[in-house]
């Protein structure tokens, strides 16, 4: 019991200190699905930080991969983020080849910088973002019906941390966002700042494509029982509150990164409590 509450705390605070907007949204589950939330978010966050650490740390995640590959041979690797979600995905008949997609993708970051055409960017979001939309439907039990609006979900969801983090991600010599046809050579300051006019038009473009994969995604919330579109809604008004702030003054993305107070947070799970 000891060794499985501390494993609880684990999830729980890998959780919280890699995602404050979804972290509280989560807390609105019912229990045994927010356990659940946890020991997902664990994992990816986990793989996430290996390849986001600077200098990257290939070898540690190449281990964390294998481990998880052994675990699903039905070894115990002591790793009590790898060993819980192999267990939840054994019970939740996660796909394994959606785990597999989600390597990939972060594999991607080890050798990837620049993102030269929407397909390319898609291709990167379905593993580290669409795939985390169908794990959650799998743990709340939603029909097949419901896997293309979790997708585009993850999908928009992805999208706003990408624009929302330029500034960080041109930190760690990245680029997420095709610049097609944009007049733009890069998202560096320096350049948007000589051009910013095409800046805006590009911001603007990135947005229209947030709002778009939003709303398809939100013609799936009828699929989601109420007890757990609470959280869910709540999560999807906070990124298009980012959205929102963001549109309004491009330039913000290099002055701050956009993320809502946990009192927004709160509000908005009061406000979504009332709706249907």
């Amino acid at each position: 019991m000891e060794q499985h509450l501390q494993a609880q705390k684990l999830h729980r605070d890998i959780f919280k200190a890699g995602s404050k907007t979804y972290f509280n949204s989560s807390l609105f589950f019912p229990k045994k699905v927010r356990e659940e939330v946890f020991i997902l978010y664990a994992f990816v966050r986990v793989a996430d930080n290996y390849v986001d650490a600077i200098p990257q740390d290939r070898e540690g995640f190449n281990r964390f991969r294998e481990n998880y590959r052994r675990a699903v041979k039905g070894e115990i690797t002591g790793d009590p983020v790898t060993d819980s979600f192999v267990k939840l995905a054994s019970l939740r008949d996660f796909d394994p080849l959606w785990t597999e997609a989600f390597f990939k993708s972060m594999e991607m970051d080890l050798h990837k910088k620049n993102y030269d055409s929407l397909e390319e960017t898609l291709e990167y979001i379905y593993g580290s973002a669409e795939v985390i939309g169908l794990f959650m439907a799998r743990i709340m039990g939603l029909p097949d019906e419901a896997h293309h609006p979790a997708c585009r979900l993850g999908r928009s969801m992805q999208y706003i941390n990408f624009i929302r983090d330029i500034a960080e991600d041109n930190s760690f010599g990245r680029r997420y966002l095709p610049l097609e046809e944009s007049g733009l050579v890069s998202l560096k300051e320096e350049e948007t700042r000589k051009k910013p006019e095409q800046f805006r038009r590009f911001m603007q473009l990135q947005t229209e494509r947030y709002k778009e994969w939003q709303r398809e995604a939100e013609e799936g919330y009828a699929l989601i029982p109420r007890r757990y579109r609470i959280p869910i809604r709540t999560a999807g008004d906070m990124y298009t509150w980012s959205a929102g702030i963001i549109e309004q003054d491009p330039f913000i993305v290099y002055r701050r990164k956009v993320k809502p107070s946990r009192a927004r947070i709160i509000a908005s799970i009061a406000a979504n409590l009332f709706r249907a």
